[in-house]
């Protein structure tokens, strides 16, 4: 049993603003050629806040909305959540505050505040920042949004699901970054309930690998240092109560280095045309890493976001790419 319920999902779909549903999903001819795969790539950054995110805390806010009782909320980020709480809240009329690192992304930080929201910056990473979310929230009586463990955010992301069921007829495989789980858990229930037969696969940086772990132990664990361009998918504990619905679906877990994300970074630039974070990568990272595998197959994934500086991406990608040819 997992916390999730297809009746959800399908009633998440009809309250999210429909500028995030029904996002581009189609076979990349190019990648499918130089990969040796049949690649269907689903695009989740043609949205205002260019990630996934927004599936859930629209789903989320819009429930808080309908209760009535709630005017302010505040949550943990690394950029990519804050921008979609700032979003969803604010065309509510609800304040928002997001708590992140001092050395979180500086364009994910400025995207947070041109949505309107206020930042409160802590000397430390992600983990700490989540904590000081819970301290804040609890001082200033707003409603503490819970990426993940919150099962709302896991049905936003899950309408993805029933959008890839759609054409999930060709697919053997699907690859989805995996963070906090709240994509994961929500694609992977969603599949698993629509199309059993496809085997679901979470693809993590090593240097991130903490929920990984904790799939192959069967327990929940957490780590003392994390190390990835990945941010979006960056974290040292594991939520108990997540793992359990990841467990139910998942089929595999992959780990990948950090070279490989950025290569991959570099693949959907040369050969789809798209500018991609590290953790939009991941799926192109693991093909990358063992074309055997994937050799034939008709596999999918989730590109899960595009929020990256141009200096960023030409530090990584672009120079590299121009090297090459």
């Amino acid at each position: 049993m997992t916390r999730l319920c297809l009746e959800r999902v399908r009633s998440a779909a009809n309250t999210i603003d429909p500028v995030f549903l029904n996002s581009p999903q189609y076979v990349c001819g190019a990648l499918s050629r130089v990969l040796g795969c049949d690649l269907t790539i689903k695009l989740e950054t043609a949205n205002p806040v260019r990630c996934f995110k927004g599936r859930g805390t629209e789903t989320l806010v819009s429930a808080l909305a309908k209760e009535g009782n709630v005017d302010s909320v505040l949550c943990a980020s690394a950029g990519n959540l804050g921008q979609a709480l700032a979003f969803s809240a604010g065309k509510r009329g609800m304040k928002t505050k997001v708590v992140a690192s001092a050395s979180a992304s500086p364009l994910k930080l400025d995207m947070i505040r041109q949505l309107g929201a206020e930042i409160h910056l802590v000397d430390a990473d992600f983990e700490t920042a989540r904590l000081t979310a819970g301290k804040i929230a609890k001082e200033e009586g707003s409603f503490l949004v819970e990426d993940s463990l919150d099962i709302r955010t896991c049905e936003g992301a899950a309408t993805m699901g029933l959008e890839l069921a759609e054409i999930s007829e060709s697919f053997d495989i699907v690859l989805i970054a995996l963070g906090a789980g709240a994509m994961a858990s929500g694609v992977g229930f969603v599949m698993k309930k629509l199309c059993p037969k496809i085997e679901i696969v979470t693809v993590q940086p090593s240097g991130a690998p903490v929920t990984t772990l904790s799939l192959r132990a069967g327990k929940a664990l957490s780590t003392e240092t994390m190390n990835t361009i990945a941010d979006g998918v960056a974290g040292r504990f594991t939520i108990p109560e997540v793992l359990e619905d990841l467990m139910q679906v998942i089929d595999d877990t992959i780990l990948v280095e950090e070279e490989s994300i950025i290569e991959g970074m570099r693949y959907l630039y040369q050969y789809a045309g798209l500018i991609v974070e590290p953790s939009a990568a991941l799926g192109i990272a693991a093909i990358l890493e063992d074309r055997e595998r994937f050799a034939g197959k008709s596999v999918a994934t989730i590109i899960c976001g595009g929020n990256i500086s141009p200096g960023d991406f030409e530090r990584l990608v672009t120079r590299k790419t121009e090297k090459g040819t």
